[in-house]
């Protein structure tokens, strides 16, 4: 069973809006991660995506869709995460912040000297590569016996 998420990588030329988790967050407190969240009961992932990006920068932008993430959380019986992966572009504008943590405008180079939530230099190298019109991908993450993330893209 999976739980439906979106995340939301905005682009504005080679930077990306991320978030920075507040400190009072469960999970990613002071890591950057793309916007996002769950998919509320009646909604469609794309409604959800704009939703989450409005909650949590005021911002809007057309979305589409790049690929999808199934995330296998662990321990069998555990449910897991279904993440809708969108991107779009943002030319105006500054982001607001929310309850959620403050998003930033981060260059892509820039990302890895950043504390990010693990996958999201893979994924972001992923979409960073894609424009609007290309095919989604498909994808799976899970932690290797070693304790390693890995993150495998079908082809």
């Amino acid at each position: 069973m999976l739980i439906p998420r979106t995340m939301i990588l905005l682009r504005r030329g080679d930077s990306y809006l991320l978030l920075k988790g507040a400190p009072t967050k469960r999970l990613w407190a002071g890591k950057y991660n793309g916007i996002g969240g769950h998919v509320e009961r009646g909604e469609d992932i794309l409604s959800a995506a704009k939703r989450e990006l409005m909650e949590e920068t005021g911002l809007e932008s057309g979305l589409w869709l790049c690929g999808t993430v199934i995330v296998d959380i662990g321990d069998a019986g555990e449910i897991g995460v279904g993440l809708y992966i969108f991107s779009g572009e943002s030319s105006e504008g500054e982001p607001k912040p929310s309850k959620e943590g403050a998003a930033e405008w981060v260059r892509v180079e820039a990302v890895k000297d950043l504390q990010v939530v693990e996958d999201l230099p893979i994924l972001l190298s992923r979409i960073h590569k894609m424009k609007r019109g290309d095919p989604p991908f498909s994808a799976r993450s899970f932690y290797d016996k070693e304790g390693k993330l890995r993150v495998e893209f079908a082809d």
